[in-house]
Formats: C-alpha cells, sequence, structure tokens
C-alpha cells in the first residue's frame, strides 16, 4: 500500500499574520505545500490528508483541489475543539486548539496504512520524503511497532526574524529516538543558538538533532494515540492552554518500550514561514532550487 501523507495546516498563523498555507512562494503561485506534495508524489506516496479549519475550507480546497486532480488522491478533515473522541468532555471555556497530536488523530478514518506527518509551512527537502517511504515500507513488515522522525541539524533549521519551537531530541548508538523535547522558543544571538526555558536560558550546539514535526507512522500508532489523548483531557481540564504535541506520545511509547523510533537524518536544508519577513527567503530558496533543476519551473503545469 502507497503511503499517506498527512498535512497539518489548520494554523491561523498568528505569528505570520495570515493563512500561510495557502501564501504564494512559487513563480507561479505554488505554495510551500505545493513543494510538499511534489516531493511526496516523487517518493511513492498516493494520497495527501489536509487537516484545516472549516472556517478557511473553502478557500483551502480551491487552492488544491483542481491541480492535483488525476496526479494524487486527496481528502480533507478539521481540526476543531469539539472533534475528540466520544465519552469525552472538555472544559467549555477552553479557545485554544489541542495542539499536533490532536491533529493527527481527526484524520483516523481517512488513513489505513502507512502515513507520514508534516507541517504545512515548512519545507523538508526531497530526500526526506524518500527516506521516510522507504522505511515505511520495511516497517508495515515488522510485528513490534517500528516508527520514524526526520532529523535535522539545529543550525539548519532557524528564522532570521524571531524564535522558533523545535523538538531537541537524543538518540540512541541504534539510531533510536531517546526523547524530544519541546523547545518553544530558540533564537540566534550573535555566534550562540540559545533556548529559553521557564526559568532560565541554555545554549545548544548548532549539531544538536531537532525534530522538524517529520514523523513516519504506521495505523498502529493511532490506538496510542488515542488513548494517551483522552488520559490528557482529563488531567488537563482546567488548563485552557496545555496542548497535546505528537511528542507527547512518542515519549511514552519509548518509555513504556512500545515502539522503537527511528531517527532518520538529513541532510537538508530546512526553510519555511514562520514570520512574515521569512517569505522573501524562502521565495530566493525556491527559485534557487529551481535553477538548480531539482523542480520545474511551473510544479503543476
Amino acid at each position: 500500500m502507497k503511503p499517506t501523507l498527512l498535512i497539518l495546516a489548520a494554523g491561523m498563523g498568528s505569528r505570520y499574520g495570515g493563512l500561510k498555507q495557502t501564501d504564494p512562494v512559487g513563480p507561479h503561485g505554488e505554495a510551500i505545500i505545493d513543494y510538499s506534495i511534489y516531493d511526496a508524489i516523487r517518493a511513492g506516496f498516493g494520497k495527501v490528508v489536509f487537516v484545516i479549519r472549516e472556517s478557511f475550507a473553502g478557500n483551502f480546497k480551491a487552492s488544491f483541489e483542481e491541480k492535483l486532480k488525476g496526479k494524487i488522491q486527496t481528502a480533507y478533515v478539521y481540526q476543531e475543539l469539539d472533534n475528540i473522541p466520544e465519552g469525552l468532555n472538555f472544559n467549555p471555556e477552553r479557545k485554544k486548539p489541542w495542539g499536533t497530536g490532536h491533529a493527527v488523530l481527526v484524520a483516523k478514518d481517512h488513513i489505513q496504512g502507512p502515513f507520514a506527518v508534516i507541517n504545512a509551512d515548512d519545507f523538508y527537502g526531497a530526500e526526506a520524503y524518500r527516506k521516510v517511504a522507504d522505511f515505511l515500507s520495511g516497517a508495515a513488515r515488522e510485528s513490534f511497532p517500528h516508527y520514524a522522525m526526520v532529523g535535522y541539524r539545529l543550525d539548519q533549521t532557524l528564522s532570521e526574524n524571531g524564535y522558533v519551537s523545535r523538538g531537541v531530541c537524543t538518540q540512541d548508538e541504534h539510531g533510536h529516538l531517546v526523547d524530544v523535547v519541546e523547545h518553544t522558543n530558540i533564537e540566534r544571538k550573535g555566534e550562540d543558538i540559545i533556548a529559553t526555558l521557564e526559568d532560565h536560558t541554555k545554549k545548544l550546539p548548532g549539531d544538536t538533532v531537532v525534530s522538524m514535526n517529520f514523523w513516519g507512522f504506521l495505523p498502529s500508532y493511532f490506538h496510542f494515540l488515542e488513548k494517551s489523548f483522552a488520559q490528557f483531557i482529563r488531567a488537563n481540564n482546567e488548563d485552557l492552554n496545555a496542548e497535546f504535541y505528537i511528542p507527547y506520545v512518542v515519549n511514552e511509547l519509548i518509555q513504556h518500550k512500545q515502539a522503537h523510533i527511528q531517527v532518520l537524518q538529513s541532510s537538508e536544508k530546512w526553510f519555511g514561514v514562520t514570520y512574515q519577513e521569512d517569505k522573501a527567503s524562502t521565495v530566493e530558496n525556491i527559485n534557487k532550487l529551481i535553477a538548480s533543476g531539482r523542480y520545474p519551473e511551473n510544479l503543476w503545469g
């Protein structure tokens, strides 16, 4: 079975100042998502599932449905606060979205085989899709759950225009993930890379392996995800800002020895559009890749 690409595109772009998921960065109006899907198709993916908000569904579908017709199967699901498993209740004062773990969970009924998860606003590079596709083809034959995470060098993933969130990773001698700790405020200050935590700051080496939220999973992951999300809601009912991140479940699986998470190293340089000021450099990077022959000028033409 060909793997599915699950794209997390429900964010409202508060730091960007608009709907960055569809903002054009290519010469013919292509968004970063277009390049992600193009790379996924070349790597052998057969379906793409978009996790979006119902409030912008019409415009979003208009941006992608027609040009992807006949190229890859598509589906759309909505990440809304009340889209939670039956029997669960949450604080009615809650306004903040549940987070990336919940975004994956809402796609459960649209995915039957191996799948990869990515952010809508991150450019990962073709190498990452090939590595994940190759991994998933082997992992599907394993009896014990084997999942994957694409790891990048921290110094290849920073924005020049402000802080970023990254999952700082530790791995063992076999290349298995030991843990991933979400750092929500990392930025370059002079020659140093500094993470600001709740009560202190710390300097991070440039070659630190970080997660950019590119994961490879099998359908068995949904069982763990649903169980963990139910526990999360019950434990955080009074915390209106608590978020259920993908690493939350991954770390649980590692600690309880319920799955191996293989770290797939990427040599690609990440770029994306966290801030509006990032757009100019993203456009420049896309044009360089087109000039080098890695992408056609008109992606879907």
